[in-house]
């Protein structure tokens, strides 16, 4: 870290009131390092153009029906099975707050899926907060971290379903939130999204990367702010950090966010 980021972590600059607290609520996660791939169903150009893609999430559950129907495929529901492993399992779908409405894809496809595969849907465990990723810049999704609560049963296998995957931080978090409730969680799949993105699982390349680049005063910031390490990133945002400028932006940014945000 540079002598400039030292004086500034110090006590100046980008030392702001709301860099300085701590999140209230924060979210559980777990490393994610021999996570499967999140199978993915559709391009997402593709989906963003269908005509009922705009009412699907923002609340219409006739239209979320027709477009998972016409993208969720045979070879990639295949894969789900795979991934499954004839154990006995529950679809979870996120359900999500836009600004439109509740998101009914994910049910939708959690419907699909089930009749697909014989496997029952768990509507227990919900997000509790509205975080706005959709549209939202990396700095956005990594301030903005999705909250989850319900009932969880030790021992059950679980597999996630959402519309979308991004930087993977909303998965990674209802994984932790399972996973710390004692489930045990096989995998995910969504509709669509970056297809870089698929792959949850850091590399440990790259999480050395972010330590050298921005430095051990970076990550004890980030766990006090957010609860967790670098080691529980998902490789989109150890990435996505790791290309940032330098420490000091990083925390601006997200102080930013958060005061955009009003938290």
């Amino acid at each position: 870290m540079s002598r400039r980021c030292r004086r500034r972590w110090s006590g100046c600059g980008a030392d702001t009131e709301a860099s300085r607290q701590p999140l209230e609520m924060k979210a559980t996660r777990v490393p994610l390092f021999a996570f499967p791939d999140v199978v993915l169903h559709a391009e997402e150009s593709v989906v963003k153009r269908h005509p009922q893609f705009q009412a699907a999430k923002g609340g219409d559950i006739i239209a979320a029906g027709i477009l998972v129907a016409e993208f969720v495929r045979q070879q990639t529901t295949a894969a789900i099975h795979t991934m499954l492993a004839g154990h006995e399992a529950e679809l979870v779908p996120i359900h999500a707050l836009e600004s439109e409405g509740v998101n009914q894809i994910p049910v939708a496809m959690a419907r699909h899926l089930g009749r697909q595969l014989s496997v029952p849907i768990n509507t227990s465990i919900v997000q509790s907060n509205s975080v706005g990723h959709t549209g939202a810049s990396g700095f956005h999704r990594l301030a903005n971290q999705a909250l989850f609560d319900g009932h969880v049963t030790p021992g059950q296998r679980y597999l996630i379903v959402d519309d979308f995957v991004g930087q993977g931080g909303t998965l990674a978090n209802l994984i932790g939130f399972m996973t710390s409730q004692g489930g045990e969680v096989l995998g995910a799949t969504v509709l669509t999204g970056k297809q870089y993105s698929a792959k949850l699982a850091p590399d440990e390349s790259s999480i050395l990367a972010l330590r050298h680049k921005h430095g051990g005063l970076l990550e004890n910031w980030w766990h006090e702010y957010f609860g967790f390490g670098f080691d529980c990133l998902t490789r989109s945002e150890a990435r996505y950090l790791e290309k940032s400028a330098d420490a000091d932006t990083i925390r601006d940014r997200i102080a930013a966010t958060r005061l955009e945000g009003g938290n």
